[in-house]
């Protein structure tokens, strides 16, 4: 299942899945089985630099995933893939990832 996700500037989600899809993704976020958006991009922009171009939560053998493209500094385009339970960051996949890296 593919879901693609919109991205305005003040971060509102626009989905694309149906109505009953959402309202499952709804739950899933209350009951605390997923992690909300804006708290996935917060994380994500504390330790990189960007402006977010794309989101899309991706099922993948059963476990949800953000996968966030992100604009950097230089023009490059990367793109994160997080565990959407967790946050946890589990592959990135572009050039001058490290040029991103905020400092600790």
């Amino acid at each position: 299942m593919r879901v693609l996700l919109c991205i305005a500037c003040s971060l509102p989600l626009v989905s694309l899945a149906g109505d009953e899809e959402r309202r499952g993704l709804r739950e899933q976020i209350e009951s605390g089985k997923l992690l909300p958006l804006t708290q996935i991009i917060e994380t994500l922009r504390r330790d990189y630099r960007g402006e977010v171009l794309e989101v899309e939560l991706e099922d993948e053998d059963s476990v949800r995933l953000y996968e966030i493209e992100l604009l950097g500094p230089d023009g490059q385009i990367v793109e994160f893939v997080l565990d959407a339970a967790t946050g946890e960051i589990i592959g990135m996949e572009g050039s001058k990832i490290d040029q991103m890296r905020r400092d600790p």
